[in-house]
C-alpha cells in the first residue's frame, strides 16, 4: 500500500528544503548531490529552487552499485587519481557561494566487503583534493544541509519485519517525514518553534562557558576539556552573508568542538555506524592526552581501525553534540543505520575535524590558529553514538563547581 498523500507529502519536503533548509533566494546557485533513488524527489528540489529565485542548479547523481563496481574494478591508484576538472569546478562553485545539499539514501552496507585500504585511500585523496570546499563549508561560507529519502536496500535494513519492499520503503518515508516535521500543516513554521526550543539549551551552555564535561554510563567513564569562549550552536546556522541555514534535517542537538587536546578516559558506542559502506558495531573507544589509545568494535573494527589510523587527526575528537534520550528520534525504537537520524537520538561524539563556528571568531582564524584555540583539523569528520537512558553528564567549571546537565540520559536543566 502507497503511502497516503504521498505526492503531497514530497512536495511540501521538496518546499521545506529549499526554502527552510538553505533558504534559496534570488539568483542563488544550487549544488545538489543525490543518490539517483532520489530523482522524483530532485526533481521537485530543482523546481522548488527555481521558483524561489535560484539562477542556477546542478545536481550531482550517485549510485551504489556503479560505485561498489568501481572500488572492485579499479585500483588504488585510479582511484585516488582526484581529476583537475573535478576541482575547479568544486572551486568555481565555492566562489559563486552556491548553497549545498546532500540528499541521502544510500545502503548502509554496499561496501560490504570491499578492501577497506581501497575505500579509506579513496577517501583520503578526495577530501584532501577539496579541502577547500570542506573547510568552507564547515566555517559557514556557504548554506548546506544534509538531509535523506528513503531508498530500498537502506529500507530493508531498517524494517527487516516488513514482508515487502513496498511497505519497507514506505515506512521509512513515514519517519523521514515525522522527523522532519513534513505532516505539520506549515512545517516552516514548526521548524521555527524547533529552533527556538534548541537554542535555549544552547544560550544556557554558552553563558555557563564549562572547562570540561564529565559523562559516565555503562561502559564510560570519560571526561572532555571544552576550548575558552566555545559557542554552543543548534539547529540554526548563519552563513558569510546572514542567511540562516538548517544543516541538518532532521535535528534534535546542541553541539559545539572540544579542545582536541584534552580527552581522557573509556567510552562505550550505543548504536551502529555505517562508515565507508560498512555498518561497524559495538565501538570502545580508551583516550589519553586526547587521543584515541585502544579501540575495539564487535562488528566493522578493521573499518574503524583504518578511519582512525590512515587519517590526519582522526585520533582525536572534532564535536561533541547532546541529545536527550526521549528525542523523537530515540523514542521511535528505530535503528535507523545512518548517522543523520541516529546521531539525532543520542548524544554523539565526532573524530576528525571541528567546525571553525564552534569559537568565537573561529570562521575568520586560519589553521594555525585553530588549532592554537584547541580545535582539531582532521580531513574527516565521523560521528559516532554514545548517549543512552542511563548515561549522566556533568559540565565542571574552572573553579571546580560541578553543575548537572544530563541524568539518566535527559536535560538536568
Amino acid at each position: 500500500m502507497v503511502l497516503e498523500n504521498f505526492d503531497t507529502l514530497l512536495n511540501k519536503y521538496a518546499d521545506l528544503i529549499v526554502n527552510k533548509g538553505i533558504a534559496v533566494g534570488e539568483d542563488d546557485y544550487v549544488l545538489i548531490n543525490a543518490d539517483i533513488e532520489q530523482a522524483p524527489l530532485v526533481r521537485l528540489v530543482v523546481k522548488n529552487a527555481y521558483q524561489s529565485g535560484a539562477k542556477k542548479v546542478i545536481v550531482n547523481w550517485s549510485d551504489d552499485i556503479i560505485t561498489r563496481v568501481n572500488y572492485e574494478g579499479q585500483d588504488v591508484d585510479t582511484l585516488t587519481d582526484i581529476p583537475q576538472y573535478k576541482v575547479d569546478e568544486a572551486h568555481d562553485l565555492l566562489d559563486k557561494r552556491a548553497k549545498r545539499i546532500a540528499l541521502r539514501s544510500s545502503n548502509p552496507n554496499a561496501l560490504k566487503g570491499v578492501d577497506p585500504k581501497k575505500i579509506s585511500e579513496s577517501q583520503l585523496a578526495s577530501s584532501q583534493a577539496l579541502e577547500k570546499v570542506r573547510n568552507a563549508t564547515q566555517a559557514n561560507v556557504v548554506s548546506w544541509l544534509v538531509c535523506a529519502g528513503a531508498g530500498e536496500e537502506w529500507a530493508k535494513l531498517v524494517f527487516p519485519e516488513l514482508e515487502t519492499t513496498e511497505e519497507q520503503v514506505d515506512a521509512l518515508w513515514d519517519q523521514i517525514f515525522k522527523t522532519t516535521r513534513v505532516y505539520e500543516e506549515n512545517p516552516v513554521k514548526a521548524w521555527d518553534a524547533h529552533e527556538a526550543t534548541l537554542n535555549e539549551k544552547a544560550d544556557f551552555l554558552n553563558a555557563e562557558q564549562f572547562d570540561q564535561l564529565h559523562y559516565t554510563g555503562p561502559g564510560t567513564d570519560f571526561t572532555l576539556g571544552l576550548p575558552k569562549n566555545h559557542v554552543w550552536e543548534s539547529a540554526g546556522s548563519v552563513n558569510e552573508n546572514g542567511e540562516i541555514f538548517i544543516a541538518n534535517m532532521p535535528t534534535e542537538e546542541v553541539f559545539t568542538a572540544p579542545d582536541f587536546r584534552r580527552a581522557e578516559g573509556t567510552i562505550t558506542s550505543s548504536k551502529p555506524l555505517s562508515y565507508g559502506g560498512t555498518v561497524i558495531d559495538g565501538m570502545t573507544f580508551k583516550f589519553e592526552d586526547g587521543e584515541v589509545v585502544e579501540v575495539s568494535a564487535e562488528q566493522g573494527e578493521e573499518t574503524l581501525k583504518a578511519l582512525i589510523n590512515d587519517n590526519k587527526g582522526s585520533k582525536s575528537l572534532g564535536e561533541v553534540a547532546l541529545v536527550p534520550h526521549k528525542s523523537p528520534i530515540s523514542q521511535s525504537g528505530i535503528i535507523f543505520y545512518n548517522t543523520l537520524f541516529d546521531e539525532n537520538a543520542s548524544n554523539h561524539l565526532a573524530l576528525g575535524q571541528a567546525y571553525a563556528t564552534s569559537v568565537q571568531g573561529g570562521a575568520k582564524m586560519d589553521r594555525d590558529q585553530l588549532e592554537e584555540a584547541g580545535l582539531n583539523r582532521s580531513n574527516v569528520h565521523v560521528d559516532f553514538m554514545v548517549g543512552n537512558g542511563e548515561m549522566n553528564i556533568d559540565g565542571i567549571k574552572e573553579d571546580g563547581t560541578v553543575v548537572p546537565i544530563f541524568r539518566n540520559g535527559e536535560w538536568a536543566f
